[in-house]
């Protein structure tokens, strides 16, 4: 499969019925699935409204990962975009950066690049305004403490 999706298309949630059209595929070939069709699951699931689902995904885009090397490229992309929805930046950096590795210059890869980044800063950001804040308000409650204190020379 030479053309990746954007990583916009993982924001995009399928819905159920979608999903269990995929679902009773895969489930007819259990015991041999065929690639594609395992692979059309996976996705479905990594763009899946649950957690749950999210996560089967992902571990069906290893398993193809791991014993198909003719699809490790496009597992690496999908991989990256189901970490990367279900917040595992680092993980989804992992597997874009091995993309990138053998694709420098592939505009899938180098576009949820700037969308991790982004999104690890952004959340960095609040992280640290959180954290300031609650420093903050300690800060504000120690003073209170401090003030209110009895003087010891009454």
């Amino acid at each position: 499969m030479d053309s990746l999706p954007y990583a916009a298309e993982v924001e995009s949630d399928l819905a159920p019925q979608e999903i269990d059209i995929l679902r009773e595929q895969y489930m007819k070939e259990i015991e041999k699935p065929r690639p594609q069709t395992k692979f059309n699951y996976a996705w479905a699931l990594v763009r899946s409204r649950t957690k749950l689902d999210q996560e089967l995904g992902i571990q069906l885009l290893h398993d193809i990962y791991r014993d198909l090397p003719n699809r490790r490229r496009e597992c690496l992309y999908y991989l990256a975009l189901g970490e990367y929805k279900l917040g595992n930046y680092r993980n989804a950096r992992k597997y874009n950066d091995t993309l990138l590795q053998l694709e420098s210059q592939n505009p899938q890869a180098l576009s949820l690049r700037k969308l991790i980044d982004d999104k690890v800063k952004s959340e960095g950001l609040v992280g640290m305004a959180i954290v300031g804040t609650a420093v903050a308000a300690l800060g504000l409650v120690g003073a209170l403490l401090f003030k209110r204190a009895p003087s010891p020379h009454h």
